[in-house]
């Protein structure tokens, strides 16, 4: 097995348990990108890959190596399920979404020694998709990534291009791809890190040259007036009155949206505050 030339990587080296709570959304929102060092203990990465070990996954297209499950996790496992109100996270978007939080969706991942790496993308598709269906298309959504093994140079580490959710040019068109670029960098986290970042964000993985697999659980979530342009396949309703009683809050209808046609100029109650929106929330 080959290793990584990490000469030719840019490794970002923040120190996020530094970092408060309103340096932790700027990051976010201006670099793209922010994360919850060591929120999972071993423990609980070790049930949650008991949870999911047996399930039936597939493969991409261009690699075996890399594979999901074939059914979304939190719905085969009570572990997974859980991790949708994590605390340390939910705490985190609240503060950057406001109180109404939709749960999207969820993806189990491991990477293979082999597998190569993933391209340059975006998980946001204005008009739908045929890799995210309309769920991509909500005008404001997020990921959030659990990973469960060290992610180290040779372990299929993440890799982005920093403020590019923010570009109005072309090469920002969301349905691009991009082979590398040439001023990414690359994020190496201890497992049971939480990165977070937005939709629209240019980012992809190294591949995997290690001798040993590397896990992620994937999460989707969006502010509530976020709705897709298209329809989402709902939760099963019997699930949702079965899922675990901190997530279901989260699991309202994957077509919720605040999205109407006809607008006054001036409603009556408009509100003379909206702290969300302070140009003062990153000192906080």
């Amino acid at each position: 097995m080959t290793t990584m030339d990490t000469t030719t990587m840019r490794i970002d080296r923040t120190d996020w348990s530094a970092m408060s709570l309103g340096e932790r959304i700027r990051h976010f929102e201006v670099e793209g990108y922010a994360v919850l060092p060591r929120t999972i203990d071993a423990a609980a990465i070790a049930r949650l890959k008991e949870s999911v070990k047996d399930a039936p996954t597939e493969g991409r297209s261009y690699s075996e190596d890399l594979r999901t499950t074939i059914t979304p996790p939190h719905l085969i496992s009570r572990p997974v399920a859980e991790l949708i109100a994590h605390p340390p996270t939910i705490e985190f978007l609240r503060a950057l979404l406001g109180g109404d939080i939709v749960f999207t969706m969820s993806v189990f991942q491991t990477t293979y020694p082999g597998a190569p790496g993933i391209v340059m993308h975006t998980d946001g598709h204005p008009f739908g998709s045929s890799i995210f269906d309309f769920e991509g298309s909500s005008p404001r959504l997020l990921r959030v990534l659990y990973y469960l093994d060290d992610l180290v140079p040779d372990r299929a580490p993440f890799r982005l291009v920093p403020r590019s959710h923010l570009s109005f040019h072309a090469d920002a068109n969301p349905y691009l791809r991009y082979q590398a670029h040439p001023e990414e960098i690359t994020l190496c986290l201890e497992a049971g890190s939480a990165l977070l970042f937005p939709k629209d964000l240019f980012h992809a993985t190294h591949p995997n040259v290690d001798t040993q697999p590397r896990s992620m659980i994937q999460f989707g979530y969006r502010p509530g007036w976020a709705g897709p342009i298209g329809p989402c396949t709902e939760w099963d309703p019997e699930w949702v009155v079965s899922a675990p009683t901190a997530a279901r809050p989260f699991l309202q209808s994957r077509n919720k949206t605040g999205g109407r046609w006809l607008l006054e100029h001036r409603p009556a109650g408009m509100q003379s505050a909206a702290p969300g929106i302070d140009p003062s929330r990153w000192d906080r």
